[in-house]
């Protein structure tokens, strides 16, 4: 079975999506945005039709009472305003309903949206996620999503009733006088016709402003890890340049954005001034000329200002919404990534018990590469312990990628208790083969809590159980608070050897029948290292375990050692027997004897 495995580089690169494709497709992928949404636009008409009550009840006054020839009627001017007072009133009420409902539906969409991205993520392959840069990655789950929930729950609701607004208005309008609602229609259309292009710039803009608040997460990101590394070599002015240079690039594209989004709203205002005095100019004129009056020009005038708000409010939002925009489609396109290590959908589980391991014929290259394995074949018995050796770039750790199913092979197929790994369910390869890391990465939490990555059922007395039996209690005694002991992130509070001794009881507690080791021993101090060895040992008796050495010593231990150059196993077999053969491994365990080669294992 042959299995293609190029990753996919998420990139900025594809094709441009409009903003309302972009807006509808954030719709599909968060089911919860869309609930209720008829509901919800029904509210937000009818709260804003509510508000045409005053001009009407101002033409009314006008004209029936203020300019009656007996005089005005207090009496029906109170009850006028008394029922448009609470028209208003309701018509509150109502666009409050509205809004509530639609910050309801966001919080639940959006917390939708962040669970698929990650849930994405997670299913993509460690190139992929390599391949872009963590501060990238970080931006589209916070700063991105948190762009389009600033829009859907204020913009969203502020479009829906902006639009309504200026329909309702414009309808009245021509109820009144279709020749004043002629001209206002004419240039409502001319300007939204040149929102439309003005926001073609908007969206480039911020799309740009997106791409360069990742980059400048992504320094700073790598600057505050990287710190202890910048003051060893003292290149702070350098890192801090680098710094500089990107938020400097944030600055200018921001910069441009507001230029753009500050000319656009003025207009606005030009727009609403403009309007305002050709509707008296020609509201006199025709009054002068036909029976158009007082009350229905001063009506004209409070529609042309119920119109203008919405429409200088639209103006914002329309670039609130090239804001969101920009965030939708940075999402999207993790979203839009394929999975190229996909978990089969008829997948099937690893046989019970002891699970061997057969390779053939497998090559493997990372993307644009050349081969880093080449038509490997091995075969590692059931309970065999083998240790896996060469000098760096020979292809050992992809090897043991390839057996964990971190990378699928171009060519050829990687089979474990019989089955190849492409047709095993992911949840049975997981509970099944255990991967420990050179680095064991903890999360921000207890030991206990770290621990239980490994069987989150385990309760703390398996666990202590654990760290007896891997005689590693002593160590966890002399800690402050033993397993609730804080470790800090990425767990800074303890050493690397510590972390690794987390990850080593982690392995042990799941239970795994196959265990592929990174081998953690290369970095440890010494007072460490004893401990840590036996607790490997412990860990790798009665299962079958393929440890990476960088350590020869490690090597002399194991049954059996493959021996990798130049991306092709050259050579098998015990330490006795490899070391007479006088091959590679003879070369390599002589450098590693002398210590004149160490870091070349590393």
């Amino acid at each position: 079975m042959t299995v293609a495995s190029e990753a996919v580089i998420l990139t900025d690169t594809a094709p441009a999506m409009s903003t309302l494709r972009a807006l509808r497709r954030a719709l599909n992928e968060a089911p919860s945005l869309r609930r209720g949404v008829g509901v919800t636009l029904l509210l937000a008409i009818l709260g804003t039709a509510g508000q045409l009550v005053v001009p009407v009840a101002v033409q009314q006054m006008t004209d029936a009472q203020i300019l009656a020839p007996g005089g005005p009627d207090i009496r029906m001017v109170l009850i006028q305003g008394g029922v448009a007072l609470a028209v208003l009133a309701g018509a509150a009420l109502v666009t409050r309903a509205a809004i509530l409902r639609l910050n309801v539906a966001t919080a639940g969409g959006l917390k939708e949206l962040r669970v698929k991205l990650f849930g994405h993520l997670h299913r993509l392959s460690i190139l992929h996620v390599q391949a872009e840069r963590r501060g990238a990655l970080v931006s589209r789950v916070t700063n991105d999503i948190t762009t389009i929930q600033e829009f859907m729950e204020w913009g969203g609701i502020g479009m829906i009733i902006g639009i309504a607004q200026v329909l309702l208005a414009l309808i009245v309008m021509f109820l009144y006088e279709w020749r004043l609602a002629a001209l206002v229609a004419v240039a409502v259309v001319v300007y939204i016709g040149l929102m439309l292009l003005f926001q073609r710039l908007l969206q480039k803009a911020h799309d740009r402003v997106r791409e360069r608040v990742a980059d400048s997460l992504s320094v700073m990101g790598e600057t505050i890890t990287g710190l202890s590394v910048i003051r060893a070599h003292g290149v702070e002015d350098t890192a801090l340049h680098k710094v500089e240079q990107t938020l400097q690039a944030q600055v200018k594209a921001e910069h441009w954005a507001n230029r753009l989004s500050a000319l656009f709203f003025s207009s606005a205002e030009l727009f609403a001034a403009s309007i305002t005095a050709t509707v008296i100019a020609v509201g006199v004129l025709l009054g002068a000329a036909s029976d158009t009056t007082a009350g229905t020009l001063l009506a004209f005038l409070f529609l042309v200002n119920l119109m203008i708000e919405p429409i200088q409010t639209l103006v914002e939002t329309i670039d609130q919404a090239q804001r969101a925009a920009a965030g939708v489609r940075r999402v999207l396109r993790v979203l839009d990534s394929p999975i190229d290590i996909p978990d089969p959908v008829d997948g099937v589980e690893l046989p019970v018990g002891p699970l061997g391991v057969e390779l053939t014929k497998v090559t493997y290259r990372y993307p644009g590469g050349p081969n880093v394995l080449s038509g490997v074949d091995a075969k590692i018995e059931v309970g065999q312990r083998v240790a896996v050796v060469g000098e760096t770039g020979s292809g050992k750790t992809t090897f043991a990628k390839l057996i964990t199913r971190l990378l699928d092979p171009v060519e050829g197929s990687v089979l474990v208790g019989g089955i190849p790994l492409t047709e095993v369910r992911f949840s049975s390869l997981r509970s099944r083969i255990a991967f420990v890391p050179q680095e064991g990465f903890l999360w921000d939490g207890t030991i206990a809590s770290n621990v239980r990555y490994g069987r989150p059922d385990a309760g703390d007395r398996e666990i202590m159980t654990a760290f007896i039996e891997l005689g590693l209690d002593t160590w966890l005694e002399r800690l402050s608070d033993g397993l609730e002991t804080k470790v800090g992130e990425r767990g800074s509070n303890l050493s690397a050897g510590e972390r690794q001794l987390v990850a080593i009881v982690r392995a042990w507690i799941a239970g795994p029948d196959l265990l592929v080791l990174d081998e953690a021993t290369s970095a440890v101090d010494p007072a460490l290292e004893v401990a840590l060895r036996r607790a490997i040992e412990r860990l790798t008796a009665g299962r079958t375990s393929i440890t990476v050495a960088h350590r020869l010593s490690t090597a002399e231990a194991a049954d059996e050692i493959l021996v990798f150059d130049h991306g092709g196993l050259v050579e098998r077999g015990s330490h006795a027997e490899l070391l007479a053969a006088g091959g590679v491994y003879t070369g390599l365990y002589a450098d590693w004897s002398k210590g004149t080669h160490t870091p070349s294992f590393l």
